[in-house]
């Protein structure tokens, strides 16, 4: 039972290198370069301008390791080419975000700001027109998607007036709340 992921080879782009070593995939490119261990559970090798994951054996893990190691070496060829980034929305009134050194600072209605500390290997930007629109992106996926949802958990978005930070795509349920009964 092989995955149906698993089995689509990965291209590789101009420019990009792949090295498979002892349980270690590295993936060079224009915006830098990223290691992944892999499990005894899948072989991967190069076969001219693809990446070919295949299972050692027909058991059910070696089935989800298959799709799975496809998949993270896919996001590194995109992310050493394009790179990922994610668009956080601050809303509310007050709410402010900007970007001193390599630290996120954000006013969210609390008593303190809060101060993140951008990790080494992601770019944190910051527009504020009609509203603050924080722009996490970076190599890797996991990290850029980690980032950023730790900064959503900061302020949850709320459904009365929808307050809070969310991402740019997602999409808040409202609620009606209170009427006046008499």
């Amino acid at each position: 039972m092989a995955s149906k992921v698993g089995k689509l080879p990965v291209a590789i782009p101009a420019g990009v290198t792949v090295t498979v070593g002892e349980n270690l995939v590295t993936v060079k490119g224009p915006k830098g370069e990223l290691k992944q261990n892999v499990n005894n559970l899948v072989k991967v090798e190069v076969k001219g301008a693809e990446v070919v994951v295949t299972p050692v054996d027909e058991s059910k893990n070696a089935s989800a390791a298959h799709g799975l190691y496809r998949n993270l070496i896919n996001n590194m060829v995109k992310g050493v080419t394009d790179g990922f980034s994610k668009a956080l929305i601050v809303k509310g009134v007050g709410y402010r975000a900007e970007v001193k050194g390599k630290e996120l600072v954000m006013n969210l209605g609390y008593s303190n700001d809060f101060v993140a500390i951008i990790p080494d290997n992601l770019t944190v930007t910051v527009e504020s027109k009609d509203m603050v629109k924080v722009i996490i992106s970076g190599i890797d996926k996991q990290a850029v998607g980690e980032f950023s949802a730790q900064l959503r958990k900061l302020r949850l978005p709320e459904p009365y007036k929808g307050k809070g930070i969310r991402y740019e795509d997602e999409v808040i349920r409202r609620k009606v709340g209170k009427t006046g009964v008499k």
